[in-house]
Parts: structure tokens; C-alpha cells; sequence
């Protein structure tokens, strides 16, 4: 058995545990790291997804706080024209890799275990299994435990169809498709894209984009989903005024409003949410950032089956509760029903800080890597449990339109606890993974005239407050009662 003694015991080398060290290392420099993690490189469940994914948001706020992800420029074509960059699958793999092989382990002060899995432990005893060579390893953590795997992030290519797949049915995952070009004399005729969720969207554009024709595509779409419009959320250093408009729309289509539909609703009017399809009222949410440009090539699919999920494939047929439905002869399903955090999981919470352990969690939605950041300096300049959870108490992650109000009314409430802390308040202003923080911090310094615009942020959310806590605290109820 390999023994090592380590100050903080990392599980997970993702998103959440690298910001989570990243930020530790800057403000503990005393400081011994372990991490490790099952996969064979850094990036978490981004080693797992399929090769066309990218990120939803712009790279300017992913990644951790010491080293930007993406060029700080413009993307010129495609469905992202317009806007700023969203990292590319391989770009994500190839910045968590640099980060560990070049910051990380150089330091002297990070040990990284890849290939490992964590078999358990407490009160500063750990163990983990080399899960190739079956090799035992012991850790004594002389301060915590960090676990950076909370949510269990699930991906097409782990997941598991709830559904029965007959013999001879062509089916695949999304990562599946890049490699059709090998097998040129065996192509589908015929595609259908199972799932309502971003991954079944970015593999129905992936598939448009590729030649295929809409009429040639099926999609079985059990729930219609909202999504933010990207176009508004972009980097704050350069539209900052589109972010102030942003926040303002959400308070005031909460206030006064009945319930999440409504409110969603009147987003929708203003553009500030979109959807595929203006006759249908989408109850789902799930965080999701799309295009202008993506929506309009989704929207060419009109072979939609909606209201039923899939319970069974045949070569030639899918049954979709107790409907069968024919298909042409060939075609191929792709499973896009994985969802990146399994609703069993999203209804659990724990404290971050709890003795020797930490749960890194969110403590606001949708922003990971930040909150991770954010617990790195929360457990650095702050002493007792008490302290550090009233500063971060975990968000809800909620997934439908009737919920989402309490996560919205909850991340006003954390910006209030954080920016109402000088030490916390002064990590915004710093942090690169906070939305607004070091462009605001950046226009203060310089006298920005743009600054006008953030004036009148504080007064709406002041005078929107009241309705948004009695809609936030009706979807709250909601919530806990669905879990």
C-alpha cells in the first residue's frame, strides 16, 4: 500500500475540483493538494461527452481564475456568429491537461492521481484503489476531504437508455456520429433524435450542419424547454449593458407575475428567453444557453413527437408510451436522454463545509467552476463552519419553469450575502469566473461612462424585490414538494 500525507483530499479532477484547487493554491500558499480522480486525464465528465460538444456560455467566465479558456475575440461564422467564443471539446480537454501539467504538479505543491478511485475513509483517513493495477493507496489529510463530485454529471456515453432496444436496431450516442464517415456504404436513411434536453439540440444542429435534410431527421421531444439567449450573455467587459438588461428583464417579469409560465412568458416577449416552437409552452428548464442562429436551424425539424418518451426501438419502430409509431427501415437512434445531473441528485444538499469535509456544490446557479472558486476562498479567510455556510447556502438546481423562480430569487439573495461581505465582495471584483465582478471592478477604476447603465440595476431589483420573493417563494414550495 502507497501512504501519502496531504493537507486536502481532492475527488474529482473536473471543472469543480480544478477551480476548487486552482483558487486554493493562490490563497493558501502553504498548501498540499491530492488529487484524484477515475479518469486517465483532467476534465472530468468532459472526457466522457461527444467530440462536437462546446460550452453553452461564453469561455470568458469557465474554466478557473488564473488562466483564461478561450481568445478574447469574436466568432465570425457559423451559429455562433456574433458572439463570443464557446470552447470546443477538445479545447476544454487540451486547458484542463495544461492546467494540471503545467501549473498544478510544477508547483511542488499538487500531487495528481488519475486513474484512481476514491473506496472511502473519515477523521483524516482515506483510501483509494489504483483502478488498473488495483494498487491500495492510504491518505493522511491532515485538513479535509473535498468532494467534487456531487452531482454525478452524467453523459450519453455512460448513460443507461430507460428503454428496450430490440435486435438489429441501428442506435448510437451522440459521439457515435463523427465516426459514420468510416462505414460510407452503410449510412442511415433516416435519423431520430431521442430527448427534449441542449445535448438532443446540439446533436440535431450537428446533423443539419452536416448535410443532413430536416425531413430526413425525427425528434421525439417529450418536454419543450426555455433557454436564455446567449446574445445577451455575453462577456460583461464588453456588453455590460446587455447583462444589466438581462437582470432588469428577469426581475420584472417576476414581479406580478402568477407563476413561472407567465413569467417565462413575458421573457419570451422580450426576447430575453427562447424556444422552438411559439405554439407550444415549454415546461422545462435547465439552464441552457442557445443562439438566435442554432433556434432557426432547430426550428426546420417539424417531424416533432412530443408528450410521450420512448419506451421501446425496433429496427423499424419506436414505441412511445403505449403508441407505436413506424420509421423507415434503417433508421438510426441516437440517445440523447442523459441528463448532466441526475434528478435524484438535484434534490440533495448538504452544507459546504461540515468538519473535515467539503461538498462542493453551487452557490449559484448555473455557475460551477465560480462556486467551486468562491468555497476555495470562503475556506481560506474564514474560520468556523457557521461562518463559511452562511456565506454560500447551497442553490437549488431547479429543472422546470414552475421551479425556477425560487433559483433566481435565491441567486439575488447570494449576491446580496456576498457583495454584503468586504472579503467576499472583494473576490468578485477579481475573480475571472464571476459574471460581472473584474468588469465592473476594471470600469470603477477607469471612469467608464457604461457605468450609468449599472446605476440602474440596484433601484429595480429594490423595487422588484417584493413580488419576486412571493413568486420565488411559491416556486419554493413547489420545489420541496416534488422532492
Amino acid at each position: 500500500m502507497n501512504s501519502h500525507e496531504t493537507d486536502y483530499l481532492v475527488i474529482g479532477a473536473g471543472a469543480v475540483g480544478m477551480a476548487f484547487v486552482d483558487t486554493l493554491l493562490d490563497e493558501d500558499p502553504t498548501s498540499h493538494v491530492t488529487i484524484i480522480d477515475k479518469h486517465a486525464r483532467p476534465g472530468g465528465h468532459w472526457n466522457d461527452a461527444y467530440s462536437f460538444v462546446t460550452l453553452h456560455q461564453p469561455s470568458a467566465t469557465y474554466g478557473v481564475n488564473s488562466m483564461e479558456m478561450c481568445p478574447d475575440r469574436v466568432d465570425t461564422d457559423g451559429h455562433n456568429k456574433g458572439l463570443y467564443p464557446l470552447a470546443k471539446h477538445a479545447e476544454i480537454l487540451a486547458y484542463y491537461s495544461r492546467l494540471m501539467s503545467e501549473r498544478f504538479v510544477p508547483s511542488g505543491r499538487v500531487t495528481y492521481l488519475p486513474l484512481t478511485e476514491y473506496t472511502g475513509g473519515g477523521e483524516g483517513e482515506h483510501t483509494a484503489r489504483s483502478i488498473l493495477s488495483g494498487q491500495e493507496h492510504s491518505f493522511k489529510v491532515r485538513r479535509k476531504l473535498v468532494d467534487g463530485t456531487w452531482f454525478k454529471t452524467s453523459v450519453p456515453s455512460t448513460h443507461k437508455p430507460a428503454f428496450d432496444i430490440a435486435g438489429g436496431t441501428r442506435f448510437a450516442t451522440p459521439g457515435d456520429l463523427p465516426r459514420l464517415w468510416m462505414d460510407t456504404d452503410n449510412l442511415p436513411q433516416h435519423y431520430c433524435v431521442i430527448g427534449g434536453g441542449k445535448t438532443a439540440m446540439d446533436t440535431a444542429v450537428w446533423l443539419l450542419e452536416a448535410g443532413v435534410p430536416a425531413d430526413k431527421i425525427d425528434w421525439v421531444r417529450p418536454r419543450d424547454s426555455w433557454m436564455f439567449n446567449r446574445k445577451l450573455l455575453q462577456p460583461a467587459k464588453h456588453h455590460i449593458e446587455d447583462l444589466v438588461q438581462f437582470q432588469i428583464d428577469l426581475v420584472e417579469c417576476a414581479n406580478g407575475s402568477e407563476n413561472g409560465d407567465e413569467m417565462f412568458a413575458k421573457l419570451g416577449e422580450r426576447g430575453t428567453m427562447l424556444r422552438l416552437d411559439e405554439s407550444v409552452t415549454p415546461k422545462m428548464f435547465h439552464f441552457a444557453v442557445i443562439s438566435e442562429g442554432e433556434v432557426a436551424l432547430l426550428k426546420q425539424i417539424t417531424r416533432v413527437h412530443r408528450k410521450k418518451r420512448v419506451t421501446a426501438l425496433e429496427p423499424a419502430a419506436m414505441t412511445l408510451g403505449d403508441e407505436r409509431v413506424e420509421m423507415p427501415e434503417g433508421s438510426l437512434f441516437i440517445d440523447c436522454t442523459a441528463s448532466a445531473v441526475p434528478f435524484e441528485q438535484r434534490d440533495k444538499t448538504r452544507p459546504f463545509f461540515d468538519g473535515d469535509t467539503i461538498t462542493l456544490q453551487l452557490a449559484q446557479v448555473p455557475f460551477v467552476p465560480y462556486s467551486a472558486a468562491l468555497a476555495a476562498f470562503i475556506e481560506v479567510h474564514f474560520d468556523s463552519d457557521e461562518e463559511k455556510n452562511n456565506l454560500v447556502p447551497p442553490a437549488p438546481l431547479t429543472d422546470t419553469t414552475d421551479t425556477y423562480p425560487y433559483a433566481m430569487m435565491a441567486n439575488l439573495m447570494s449576491t446580496a450575502i456576498l457583495s454584503g461581505n468586504e472579503k467576499t465582495n472583494a473576490f468578485n471584483a477579481k475573480s475571472r469566473l464571476h459574471p460581472t465582478g473584474p468588469a465592473i471592478a476594471e470600469m470603477m477604476a477607469k471612469g467608464d461612462p457604461r457605468l450609468a447603465a449599472l446605476a440602474k440595476v440596484g433601484p429595480k431589483i429594490q423595487t422588484n424585490m417584493p413580488g419576486v420573493i412571493k413568486l420565488g417563494m411559491a416556486a419554493k414550495a413547489i420545489h420541496e414538494g416534488a422532492t
